[in-house]
């Protein structure tokens, strides 16, 4: 498992953990498939930014191989 910093390791149809913008005070996580990728940027040190297949968008957190 590794953490969600840098968009090269994330690709649409990756299992993922994220952390929602609601649930960053609690650390709570969110699992989901990857849709889409919001963060232009090569690297983010809070994690990746993205779009699950059901809709909520959150940073990468962990990636579950």
């Amino acid at each position: 498992m590794t953490d969600g910093t840098k968009r090269a390791d994330i690709t649409a149809g990756l299992e993922v953990s994220i952390v929602l913008k609601k649930d960053q005070r609690s650390g709570i996580l969110t699992k989901g498939i990857v849709k889409d990728i919001l963060t232009n940027s090569a690297n983010h040190h809070h994690g990746i930014k993205v779009r699950l297949e059901d809709g909520q968008v959150g940073r990468v957190k962990a990636i579950h191989s």
